[in-house]
């Protein structure tokens, strides 16, 4: 990363903006990116499609650029490379990459010369009680350098008693205060389908990113929380979009290619074919990433029958290597304190995401007594595991991994 960000000059980077400063839907386009004696010399790039985020009235790219994963802490090349291709959205927070993700993005816009308003900046707060959420607001408007989010999430939500009313009032007093312009939630866990219900009934969610994947679009219950948001005007941003394995394997490997795309694009834009999700957050910790994602937004063909069916056998043949966080299940049949769920999805990280020193610093939060995972009896969790995970296997790994 630090020697791709040494190859793009400032004067390389005003004319990668070029072809996107035509596109932007927020405003004023991307100007400061833009030296006006080389507009007429870029030719134009193909642009991510947009569409209307609920309420919000405001269109986003289909494709949008997540923050989870280190960013160069003074200019990277992959967030100039999203503006290349209107890719405008970027997804931060205040815990990701250690908490260094908000201070990258103010440094690439600062660097960059990019203007505030010409992107859409999302960031997330862990503190889910109002005063809380209200403090982390300020330390994240302060590293990203701005007086306003375009939106704020409460980050990983899991208790719907936190949507209360003393929240409500607390994000309509931020939104007057100019320093919020929507609110939101992020929630990935069981319970996804029970917060998106409760969201439907506040009319002051303006948008929610949650887990949504292959392997959830036979779910009724979920099918049903997305419609009744959807109804609601509600944004959905899908997240977790690959329903990547809880470690590596193998089964994975006949799916490399779905027809004309490459399985990680194929996914992509089976979500995109529900008109329910506005857009998808991607994890594109690398370049050749980067521009795939981009191609399978730009390109206009659907997925036809055979890749819908390939997506299925997929989904089908890999059931029991990716765990669904529904840790209420296999933790009932286990006799310790350990977070089933939570664990594996810090494998995940460590495995499928490569975010090794992430996954051990997530699993070293969690209470104590949660993080006692060896030496437990996993073979009830297994019985219990309605997918068949092997809850057991996963979890002696995770004790190898995440408590080294």
């Amino acid at each position: 990363m630090q020697d791709d960000a040494k190859r793009i000059s400032r004067r390389d980077l005003f004319k990668l903006g070029a072809a996107s400063a035509g596109a932007m839907a927020l405003g004023a386009g991307l100007p400061g990116l833009v030296h006006a004696e080389d507009k007429a010399a870029v030719p134009a790039l193909p642009q991510v499609p947009r569409r209307k985020l609920g309420k919000t009235g405001k269109e986003i790219p289909i494709l949008l650029m997540g923050g989870a994963m280190k960013l160069d802490p003074k200019l990277d090349p992959k967030l100039a490379e999203c503006l290349r291709f209107g890719v405008n959205y970027f997804d931060a927070a205040d815990c990701y990459a250690g908490g260094t993700c908000e201070g990258a993005v103010a440094s690439f816009m600062s660097t960059a010369g990019i203007k505030r308003e010409s992107v859409w900046i999302t960031s997330k707060s862990d503190a889910h009680d109002p005063a809380g959420f209200e403090a982390t607001l300020a330390t994240s408007l302060q590293k990203l350098n701005t007086k306003y989010v375009d939106m704020y999430f409460l980050h990983a939500l899991q208790d719907g008693n936190f949507l209360s009313p003393e929240m409500a009032k607390t994000a309509e007093r931020l939104k007057k205060e100019g320093k919020i312009r929507h609110i939101g939630f992020s929630c990935h866990d069981a319970n996804v389908a029970e917060l998106l219900q409760k969201a439907a009934t506040l009319p002051w969610i303006d948008a929610i990113m949650f887990k949504y994947n292959f392997r959830d679009y036979g779910n009724k219950p979920l099918n049903a929380a997305m419609d009744a948001c959807h109804t609601a005007n509600i944004g959905l941003i899908a997240m977790k979009t690959q329903g990547s394995e809880a470690s590596f394997a193998d089964a994975w490997q006949k799916f490399q290619k779905v027809g004309k795309w490459s399985k990680q694009q194929a996914v992509l834009k089976a979500v995109w074919s529900d008109e329910r999700i506005t857009a998808a957050v991607s994890h594109m910790d690398s370049m050749d990433k980067l521009k795939q994602n981009i191609a399978a937004a730009c390109d206009k063909f659907e997925l036809g029958q055979a890749e819908v069916e390939a997506i299925e056998r997929y989904a089908a043949e890999t059931r029991s290597l990716a765990c669904n966080g529904c840790e209420h299940i296999c933790n009932a049949a286990v006799d310790a304190p350990v977070r089933i769920g939570t664990t594996l999805r810090y494998l995940m990280y460590h495995d499928v995401y490569g975010q090794q020193d992430e996954a051990r610093a997530a699993f070293a939060k969690l209470p104590a007594e949660a993080q006692r995972i060896a030496g437990v009896d996993y073979r009830p969790a297994n019985a219990a595991c309605p997918h068949g995970v092997d809850v057991a296997w996963h979890m002696r790994r995770a004790a190898e991994v995440l408590q080294a």
